[in-house]
């Protein structure tokens, strides 16, 4: 196994870059790909910057320049679930766009026209090892389901409900979406780690610069203790 590790900010991956071990660094297409050890399992972890092309373009190199079998994608989200408050967690299900609308051409909304469908699906045995993962860093604050990704920093309840009911998803953020895209058309395992920084309404332009660390460490610090869980289920 070789697992690609994709943030979009520099509080997201911090910590792993920390953690690894015998780092190698290759900078492709502006963005920096370190590879090493992360808890003894082949690692490739790259910050791709904010939004849904620059994460497709990091997701597509990890394939084929590093040739990943696994990609995480790690970080913060919004949260669309009045159960789900800062500092807990999501583990996708799948995940869709809310700001694809081709329905005046029969699509339903978050549908990218010619894929066969609507949400991308991660991969089980990944969700089932990310879960007991968040589970045993914050135990009962986790949830599996779905996440939206778009383009737009949401904080406005207007816009929130808007989405909730597109995508019924439990968070929304920026990028999970097009690494979800980019591993189902290479046929890569995927599973996207979000942590609640804000609550994605009117309060959010308040919530986020206080709990954006927090709960950007606390994400990384699932997604060591998943590249364990792998590590040892490999051996």
């Amino acid at each position: 196994m070789k697992l690609g590790i994709i943030g979009a900010m520099r509080q997201e991956i911090e910590t792993l870059l920390e953690k690894m071990e015998d780092k190698t660094f290759r900078n492709i297409a502006g963005s920096a790909f370190c590879g090493g050890k992360l808890e003894g399992l082949d690692t490739v972890v790259v910050q791709c910057g904010v939004g849904k092309v620059n994460a497709a373009l990091c997701a597509q190199i990890l394939c084929d320049c590093f040739g990943v079998t696994h990609l995480v994608n790690t970080g913060i989200a919004g949260s669309l679930c009045a159960e789900l408050d800062i500092g807990d967690l999501v583990v996708s299900r799948d995940a869709m766009y809310h700001d694809m609308d081709c329905h005046v051409v029969n699509y339903p909304v978050g549908q990218v026209p010619g894929m066969d469908v609507l949400a991308f699906p991660a991969d089980e045995m990944l969700i089932r090892c990310a879960f007991e993962a968040a589970e045993s860093v914050h135990p009962g604050h986790t949830r599996v389901g779905r996440v939206a990704s778009g383009d737009q920093f949401v904080a406005d309840q207007a816009q929130k409900e808007t989405i909730i009911r597109v995508t019924n998803g439990l968070c929304t953020e920026m990028e999970g979406a097009a690494i979800a895209h980019t591993a189902y058309r290479n046929g890569i395992p995927f599973v996207i780690l979000r942590a609640i920084s804000d609550k994605a309404d009117h309060s959010a332009e308040v919530d986020y610069p206080t709990f954006e660390m927090l709960a950007a460490h606390r994400c990384a610090e699932v997604t060591t203790a998943m590249a364990r869980r792998l590590r040892d289920a490999e051996g």
